[in-house]
């Protein structure tokens, strides 16, 4: 069973990530912040990491830097979640060391298609 960290402060969109990874047979490791998401990495060993941007304490960009300076990532597939959809983001997403970018919000009737996409191009 994969194992998937999601990385987000929101209840409602932690909930509904949750419940729509699991129908799908994943395990989930859950974070509220990025400090906490840095540390259950290095800890959990997940498979792959949804990583919301704007959190409580260190923002998704720095627990990415952070993630993979460790040398603890595995060249893991670290997808960002975010509501920031401004021009360059995408670029400057992918060049912090995430895998891919996905916009909030959330629409739970693709989203696991398109987490499935992303994590199979780099497995």
């Amino acid at each position: 069973m994969e194992r998937v960290l999601v990385v987000e402060d929101d209840r409602n969109n932690m909930r509904l990530i949750t419940k729509l990874l699991l129908n799908e047979g994943y395990e989930v490791i859950k974070a509220e912040t990025g400090e906490e998401g840095v540390r259950l990495t290095e800890e959990e060993k997940p498979d792959l990491i949804l990583m919301d941007i704007k959190l409580p304490g260190i923002d998704g960009l720095e627990a990415t830097r952070r993630i993979r300076k460790s040398g603890n990532d595995r060249k893991i597939t670290i997808i960002a979640i975010t509501s920031y959809a401004m021009a360059g983001d995408r670029e400057k997403y992918l060049k912090e060391g995430f895998t891919a970018y996905l916009e909030k919000p959330i629409d739970p009737y693709t989203i696991m298609k398109e987490i499935k996409t992303i994590w199979a191009k780099n497995i």
